[in-house]
């Protein structure tokens, strides 16, 4: 009897460390730390935008504090950072234009600039204002009527000709006699030149006509035109219905071009160029490709010179060809080949050099090479086992490539980012020393750089540098939490541990509830996007409030990077590829990890949530690790690739499609169901069609499986306003209930 009693009792305290029910206080500080209310609000500078004044002279800013904003400049004659104008003189004479009282630290000011003469000039409420800094009077300035400009024609560099499309055909016309040439002959519906595909571009109605569009290319010399011929004749189209409309009973048809993995039945486009001199076409080899694959182009300084760069369809080869129309010849400058994919293919051409410099992961790393038009010529400028983000600046003339690169100083976490510079020699120096994550911009003459860095546990600075040394110069805002640190919150946790090859290191993070308490036991919650063409570890102090608000109501909530995501070797993104199924083996293994490190992780009440592709791990993690993911959210989700548009399962699964792609579908494993799942999606959602989320509801009906469905009609791929409110509440509150058992709270304040 002894015995028994204390069962009960240890079964009561369990009870009662499990389950803490949420209250109205719980959910005020979710709402709290939703980012409406947190940023510049309760937390300030997590990330500053700085603007730089057209005549290179200096940038301007806005630092935020619990007062308010306060309007900064920087001249680069002293690097002195000051405010740029009386904020409280302003604030008056604004108010009496505005004619009502504005407070100085609210002032929103946009498009400021320097005069010639010291004056401020600056938008507001949709007027343009010159204030004299002296007197502060305010003029406002005198609109210059504008040239209404004709979106369905344009002039040539050289102001001589105008171009323009007719019955499908594409025309160029004389500026000084009026003369017009028919360049094109055998244009008509469905098969138009000088067009462009809209991948937004919605046809409403039956038997409708897509958008108007008008697009060519005038070489600088004004001598050349190229364009597109857009074939549309054996598009299929993806399909909605809009049921938004208050005075409209019979829901509208909306359609739109856009092809699925392995259609053969697309928009397809054609590259074509025109001499002007002879009004004549000039013939080239280069293909025509899908609205996915299609050519581009970029003119060079020599007459008739241009690059073309195109992939072939499935992503594993790249091309960048030098076509020269004067005498009708290409010559291949860069072939690309992968046995898997080519992601993020990037290319960026020095004229004036004669190279080009692209970024290439053939060395299994994402690193920078340089390509000589003259000779074809190709030697890497950096060599390493490091990934290069993103080339930020060039400087032809000094011979200098800034680049931003992760993962080079081994004793770094590989998704925080530094900025370096490297000559074409491949010397490289580094510029950002900072142990950190750096968000960088450049001035348009390349001298000065602003440098955002921070890491998710450590708040950001915003400073000015020198680019030729990386020297700070000026200090310019600091992020501040010490509001969100008094109420108890804590940046999230980094972890990392071993990834399912056995040997890889992987990172990721947990969010805590401010009112944390290591003696009660907590659900966790994956917050999911395996990509594979990006990455969520928060790598900045600006993503460091990101879970809070679902922490606050109860939960451990985390986000990892596993094996198949981006930024990391190509031998890491590889894993994903035609594998994208077992994204999520590395999140389990997370997961498990976490419940073996903290007692205070439940790893029997797992929940997951992601939106888009997101939505797809959700459902992915339902049906394939229906005993590890017990409760499931998935909006505006991908169920099945083959219903998804076409490049991004084609780069991703693989082309052809294979059997690989009705193996990972959530839609044929719908009979694996064992947990609660809330299906979302955005009714008019253009970018992630709707039908994979009614095909997947019917397969679970088919299946006899339990499930909820929650359709906002009027909302696309995101929702907005109201519905972006209620599907908030509605995913808290899923999990409050079948995660945590407990009854949750509908009323609440989001202020």
């Amino acid at each position: 009897m002894k015995n028994y009693y204390y069962a009960v009792l240890m079964l009561f305290l369990t009870i009662q460390l499990q389950a803490q029910k949420p209250t109205l206080e719980d959910y005020q500080r979710a709402v709290s730390f939703l980012p409406e209310n947190l940023n510049n609000k309760t937390v300030f500078n997590l990330y500053t935008q700085v603007y730089w004044f057209k005549d290179n002279s200096g940038i301007w800013f806005v630092d935020h504090d619990k007062n308010g904003k306060t309007y900064k400049t920087l001249s680069f004659k002293n690097n002195r950072v000051q405010p740029m104008f009386d904020h409280d003189k302003l604030a008056q004479e604004l108010s009496k234009l505005a004619e009502n009282k504005l407070e100085s630290g609210q002032l929103s000011l946009s498009n400021i600039e320097r005069t010639k003469d010291g004056h401020l000039k600056f938008n507001f409420e949709s007027k343009t204002y010159i204030l004299d800094l002296k007197t502060y009077q305010l003029q406002i300035e005198k609109e210059e009527k504008k040239e209404e400009k004709n979106e369905f024609e344009t002039k040539s560099p050289d102001g001589k000709w105008i171009a323009y499309s007719k019955d499908y055909n594409l025309y160029i016309k004389s500026t000084t006699t009026g003369q017009e040439y028919q360049l094109s002959h055998d244009g008509k519906r469905d098969y138009e030149y000088a067009t462009y595909y809209g991948w937004y571009d919605i046809i409403e109605g039956e038997n409708a006509e897509r958008p108007k569009r008008f697009r060519v290319n005038w070489s600088k010399d004004s001598k050349w035109i190229g364009a597109d011929v857009v074939d549309f004749r054996n598009a299929e189209k993806m399909y909605l219905l809009d049921h938004s409309i208050d005075s409209l009973y019979k829901s509208k048809l909306l359609s739109y071009y856009r092809g699925s993995p392995g259609d053969t039945t697309m928009v397809h486009v054609k590259p074509v160029f025109f001499n002007v001199e002879t009004k004549k076409e000039v013939k080239t080899n280069l293909p025509t490709g899908t609205h996915i694959n299609s050519v581009a182009i970029e003119w060079m300084e020599k007459s008739g010179q241009l690059l073309a760069g195109y992939s072939e369809r499935g992503f594993q080869k790249e091309f960048l060809k030098l076509v020269d129309l004067n005498n009708e010849t290409e010559e291949t400058l860069i072939e690309e080949t992968s046995e898997t994919n080519i992601d993020n293919f990037w290319f960026r051409k020095l004229d004036k050099k004669q190279k080009v410099i692209f970024l290439s992961e053939r060395s299994g790393w994402r690193q920078l090479y340089m390509v000589d038009m003259i000779t074809k010529e190709t030697e890497p400028l950096s060599q390493g086992n490091y990934y290069i983000n993103s080339v930020v600046h060039t400087n032809e003339d000094k011979e200098e490539i800034f680049f931003l690169a992760s993962g080079k100083d081994p004793k770094m976490n590989p998704y925080h980012q530094l900025l370096y510079k490297v000559d074409f020699k491949g010397n490289t120096t580094l510029l950002t020393p900072e142990n950190a994550h750096h968000i960088v911009s450049f001035s348009e003459d390349g001298n000065y750089f602003v440098d955002n860095y921070s890491t998710v546990n450590h708040p950001t600075k915003t400073v000015l540098r020198l680019a030729k040394s990386g020297k700070i110069v000026a200090e310019l805002t600091s992020a501040d939490a010490s509001e969100a640190l008094a109420k108890g919150w804590q940046s999230p946790e980094t972890f990392q541990l071993t990834a399912k090859d056995g040997k890889t290191t992987i990172y990721g993070a947990i969010w805590k509830p401010t009112n944390f308490d290591p003696t009660q036991s907590y659900p966790i919650i994956d917050h999911t996007y395996t990509g594979p063409h990006t990455q969520m570890f928060p790598k900045s102090f600006d993503r460091a409030f990101m879970n809070q608000s679902l922490a606050e109501l109860g939960f451990i909530v985390m986000m990892v990077d596993g094996l198949g995501t981006s930024g990391r070797s190509k031998e890491f993104h590889n894993y994903s590829y035609k594998n994208m199924g077992n994204n999520l083996e590395d999140h389990v293994l997370a997961i498990t990890y976490l419940g073996e490190k903290y007692p205070w992780i439940d790893t029997d009440r797992v929940g997951i949530f992601g939106h888009s592709a997101g939505g797809f791990d959700t459902g992915r993690a339902m049906l394939a690790f229906p005993d590890v993911y017990k409760v499931g959210v998935a909006s505006s989700a991908d169920h099945d690739f083959r219903m998804e548009k076409a490049w991004w399962p084609e780069m991703y699964q693989g082309w052809p499609v294979d059997s690989t792609y009705h193996e990972v579908s959530n839609i044929t494993n719908a009979k694996n169901l064992k947990g609660k799942l809330l299906l979302v999606h955005g009714g008019i959602d253009e970018n992630v069609n709707p039908s994979a989320t009614f095909k997947l509801a019917e397969a679970l009906v088919n299946a006899d499986k339990e499930f909820d469905l929650l359709i906002f009609p009027s909302q696309r791929h995101g929702y907005q306003g109201k519905a972006n409110k209620y599907f908030t509440k509605k995913r808290w509150n899923y999990f409050v209930e079948h995660l945590k058992g407990e009854t949750p709270i509908w009323d609440f304040k989001w202020e």
